[in-house]
């Protein structure tokens, strides 16, 4: 496990992470729990179907998502798997520090730079550019992302939420997940 690849990036500001994201991302890690998704009505949600098809979201309604967080010596990788399905694997390799750089998320032929703010000791993520096949799609036609990750209660809540302006949100998941004990 290479643990300062996450606390490199954020410099000093990594300690204004709640102390279990800190461990999470310095030691990695598998989460489970239930989550809860939704999807929008009408257009929005005919969008979001198909969006979460390419992302293998299963239906509306609670499943149960796990998360494997590791560690490389150059990037991070979350394999996220719902109701045992087979894993959605995403690499993020950060670029600069997180005054003036991102990380870049790969997942298939998708690729997002982000950057993440700080907010009450939680990770938000804050999407720059998006690019499909190496070709750099249009802000406006990029959905509107809205990921976190805090702590309640030594729980990890999860929210990942895409809308677009005028029709709104599209598709969502959030829940709680406690980390699984290492054997």
């Amino acid at each position: 496990m290479h643990a300062d690849i996450v606390k490199d990036w954020f410099g000093t500001q990594f300690k204004e992470l709640h102390p279990l994201l800190q461990e999470l991302h310095l030691t990695g890690g598998q989460l489970s729990g239930d989550v809860h998704i939704s999807y929008g009505t009408g257009v929005a949600g005919l969008i979001g179907r198909r969006l979460a098809k390419k992302m293998r979201f299963p239906e509306v309604g609670t499943h149960q998502l796990k998360i494997d967080i590791s560690h490389t010596v150059n990037s991070l990788s979350w394999g996220r798997s719902f109701d045992s399905q087979a894993p959605v694997i995403s690499l993020f390799k950060p670029v600069g520090k997180i005054d003036s750089g991102y990380w870049v998320e790969s997942t298939g032929p998708l690729e997002m730079k982000l950057t993440v703010d700080v907010i009450n000791g939680g990770w938000f993520w804050r999407c720059l550019s998006v690019s499909f096949l190496g070709v750099p799609i249009p802000k406006w036609l990029v959905p509107h992302t809205n990921a976190y990750k805090v702590i309640e209660n030594d729980l990890y809540r999860f929210h990942v939420g895409f809308s677009l302006p005028l029709i709104g949100s599209l598709v969502s998941y959030q829940g709680l997940l406690g980390l699984e004990a290492t054997q």
